[in-house]
């Protein structure tokens, strides 16, 4: 509470001495925007996979399927009539908080790019070890991105109507997953 109530309260010689330490602790988990009165629409659809990896005692790397994380958390929001917050929104904010400090090289250039990193990876790692059993030392994410279609000219549908863009595929490195290799 304390950590939550010095980044809300004014700017004061406290929260300044420790800002660093606060801001690791309330982003991304508490983060606060606007967004809830004035939500910005998507414009794509996202489908985030993983798969992991496990290194067999005779040394050789064992890699599993992709695990569709996306498509467990639509599950959970179909079927809930009071679905969690987290369920619908934790992947897919983690997903573009990374887009926004990692852009297109997934190289992290400041402390908060590691810290979404880090908070992405957990996210995944977590989803997956609560769906699949077995040990796993590394993850690895696929995420692919489908543009929605653009609405049809102001006066009904027409030929003319924004067609999606091509789906893309992005392969994010192998991530080491130390707390979940003794499955």
């Amino acid at each position: 509470m304390l950590l939550v109530f010095l980044h809300v309260a004014p700017p004061n010689p406290l929260s300044r001495q420790y800002s660093r330490q606060v801001n690791a602790w309330v982003f991304p988990l508490f983060e606060q925007n606007w967004r809830l009165f004035a939500p910005e629409p998507e414009s794509v659809n996202r489908q985030i996979s993983a798969r992991t990896m496990h290194t067999a005692p005779n040394g050789t790397a064992q890699v599993s399927g992709w695990f569709d994380l996306t498509a467990v958390d639509t599950a959970a929001v179909n079927h809930d009539p009071f679905p969690s917050h987290t369920a619908q929104n934790m992947l897919r904010r983690a997903w573009n908080s990374y887009l926004t400090t990692h852009g297109g090289d997934d190289h992290s250039r400041s402390q908060r790019a590691v810290m979404i990193q880090q908070y992405l990876r957990n996210v995944a790692a977590d989803r997956v070890a609560a769906h699949r059993h077995g040990a796993f030392e590394s993850i690895q994410l696929r995420v692919i991105t489908l543009p929605i279609a653009g609405p049809p000219a102001a006066g009904g549908p027409s030929p003319g109507a924004a067609a999606p863009g091509p789906a893309g595929t992005r392969y994010l490195p192998w991530w080491k997953v130390a707390r979940h290799a003794t499955g």
